[in-house]
């Protein structure tokens, strides 16, 4: 009988002691739940109402003294909490009150690592924490996602420059559409990226609060996991002596980041959306970031601008040579007064580019600005980065100066530690000078935006500058937008083109710049792509020709109350609906095929409300520059009946009377 007793307690201690090495949490709601293991390696995994999302997926950390986050696996502490707030945001590109829901479970190593979890009801984060007096230097980190199945994966691969490594990108790529176990380690891509189970909730993958360290990239595994790779920290670099000159990594180093020894690292996100519409109007990636690090953001102002580059200034039905002068910069200008935009901005050629103050003949800047500011239009101004690197204060005085608001910085294409850090250097400078700021051929803002409100929007996506150039810029590919590239941030995309064509008539031509969508579609990307700073991107000359439709779009706001997702599904269709005050807008959008929907306004305020529709005019599958404006009565009763055309779109403006 002994002998029997002591077997079973062998046989129970074993499981008794994995289970004491298991934590489980769960999200408000319920809905989620997160097993985390620390028996053998540091594992968690994922679930939806009992549905496998996740399978077990390591964590690690390796420094280059060859500590690990794995080696202290012994005798773990963990501690719980839950957390029921709000957030407001200063600068709200989906809503203004952001309710911040979840609960959280610490894991303290005996080594001076650990990790934090959270469980939200709309997704899963983890983030690594460290406690050396020291500083270190890490190796690498261990990030993984492993599936159950072999899920579809959207993806945007990195193509990278003949002359540079395989983490030279300006994080502008189509998204590719592969299962997961085709992926090949050699396939390096940028977050976010969309897994598309076909009977699982959706699972974005990106990270947030990104500061000091290498942003994540994804690499396949040939199986059904993906797993993070990070750029090593740049060695050796050297500059490309170009038109838009930048620095370039020549030799790397064997470690990923040197840092302070005791800190928090960025977190690493999964986003669940057990429907498509979940997907676009999900704001976690804002509510995991660093609180904002600027006292006062009341001289931050968010609106539309117009923006010359992409048209190349040809516009037409003027008395003076068009281009990169003061005449046309003034007539921007009087552009932006006529049809309600807060600021034009003077794009690349306005300076050489490698040298902020040798400013171009042909542009007397003090009548531009005196200009400017007489009529009531802020003036913005591009630069080049690695330029206003070299240049910061001088250059940032004289835009305080000039009565600058707002400048745009350019071509980085990198994320490796440095470049992070010279993002937090570049904004902290233009905080101090109080200078609003967009990064273009940058990562995403991964929550940068809540940290610096000023940072008002990112690049980081294709759009519609690749018009000019490529025929890239598909109806499917803006389809693909709100559900992966913003999830991680406000996008310039740049819409508003008034040339529009088919597909099969759409031709690239850099001095008649064309869209392969509707004007309808260009037109609701103002409410779909969510950006404080939208830039208008059409013709003025042609604006001017069509009053009615341009009113309309100055009509529209940047920045929102709130957010609803009526309908959606990856890479076919999306109907979004934002509040401003007491108005409503309304948007949609199809892909390549022509749509019938239906959508009840039960979502509406009780009241009457005076509608403005802009639709697909009846020949728009034809000449995609057809549309119709008309005018309605509307209650939360009624119902909207939108067809779309081929690359189309829908929008509706609901006034509370």
């Amino acid at each position: 009988m002994k002998q029997y007793l002591f077997i079973l307690i062998l046989i129970i201690y074993p499981y008794s002691a994995k289970a004491d090495m298991v934590r489980e949490i769960t999200s408000p709601d319920q809905s989620v739940r997160l097993l985390v293991d620390v028996s053998n390696r540091l594992t968690y995994s994922v679930y939806y109402k009992s549905q496998p999302l996740v399978s077990p997926s390591k964590i690690d950390m390796i420094l280059s003294d060859g500590r690990k986050l794995s080696e202290g696996l012994a005798n773990p502490d963990f501690s719980q909490r839950s957390i029921k707030s709000v957030i407001i945001s200063p600068v709200p590109e989906k809503r203004k009150r952001i309710p911040d829901e979840y609960n959280e479970l610490t894991v303290t190593l005996s080594n001076s690592f650990g990790v934090i979890f959270r469980v939200y009801n709309d997704g899963v984060a983890y983030r690594i924490i460290t406690s050396f007096k020291d500083p270190i230097q890490v190796r690498d980190e261990v990030a993984e996602f492993h599936f159950p199945t072999n899920h579809p994966v959207y993806f945007p691969k990195v193509v990278p420059p003949d002359n540079m490594d395989r983490y030279h990108t300006s994080f502008e790529e189509l998204y590719t559409v592969q299962v997961m176990d085709s992926i090949s380690t050699n396939d390096l891509f940028f977050t976010p990226v969309l897994v598309a189970p076909e009977k699982a909730p959706k699972i974005a993958i990106t990270e947030s609060d990104l500061e000091d360290y290498p942003g994540m990239f994804l690499v396949g595994t040939m199986s059904n996991a993906l797993r993070g790779n990070f750029a090593p920290y740049p060695a050796e670099e050297t500059e490309s002596k170009e038109l838009y000159s930048l620095k370039y990594v020549t030799k790397r180093a064997d470690f990923i980041a040197r840092t302070k020894g005791s800190r928090v690292f960025p977190w690493r996100v999964l986003m669940i959306a057990p429907q498509d519409k979940d997907l676009p109007a999900n704001d976690l990636v804002y509510r995991l970031a660093s609180p904002s690090r600027v006292a006062d953001v009341s001289w931050v102002k968010p609106g539309k601008a117009t923006d010359e580059w992409i048209i190349t200034s040809n516009i037409f039905n003027v008395p003076f040579k068009s281009g990169i002068n003061t005449e046309t910069y003034l007539y921007y200008i009087d552009f932006a007064k006529r049809f309600g935009f807060e600021r034009i901005m003077m794009d690349a050629g306005w300076s050489d580019n490698n040298d902020l103050f040798k400013i171009t003949p042909g542009i007397d800047m003090q009548k531009i600005m005196s200009y400017a500011k007489s009529k009531g239009i802020g003036v913005s101004m591009w630069t080049l980065g690695l330029t206003l690197e070299k240049q910061l204060e001088q250059a940032l005085d004289q835009f305080n100066k000039w009565g600058v608001d707002f400048i745009m910085t350019d071509f980085f294409n990198r994320d490796d530690q440095k470049t992070v850090q010279l993002f937090y250097k570049i904004a902290e400078a233009c905080a101090r000078h109080k200078l609003m700021l967009m990064f273009h051929g940058a990562f995403k803002p991964a929550g940068f935006n809540r940290t610096f409100p000023h940072a008002i929007a990112r690049e980081a996506v294709l759009g519609s500058e690749y018009n000019i150039w490529s025929n890239k810029v598909t109806p499917e590919h803006n389809l693909r937008l709100p559900f992966i590239r913003m999830l991680a941030g406000p996008l310039d995309y740049e819409p508003g083109m008034l040339n529009n064509a088919t597909i099969q008539g759409f031709k690239s031509h850099a001095e008649n710049v064309m869209s392969m969508t509707t004007r309808a579609q260009q037109l609701a990307m103002f409410v779909i792509y969510e950006s404080p700073i939208q830039f208008f991107a059409g013709n003025p000359s042609q604006g001017y020709l069509e009053p009615k439709f341009m009113e309309f779009l100055g009509s529209i706001p940047t920045v929102w109350d709130d957010t609803k997702v009526l309908d959606a599904k990856v890479s076919d269709y999306i109907v979004t609906a934002r509040k401003k005050n007491k108005t409503w807008y309304v948007a949609a959008m199809t892909d390549a095929n022509a749509r019938d929907l239906t959508v009840s306004l039960d979502f509406l305020e009780a009241g009457t409300y005076t509608a403005t529709i802009c639709k697909d005019g009846m020949n728009a599958d034809k000449y995609p520059a057809d549309y119709n404006l008309s005018t309605a009565t509307l209650t939360k009763k009624d119902s909207l009946k939108i067809h779309l055309a081929p690359g189309g779109g829908y929008v509706i403006k609901l006034v509370k009377k």
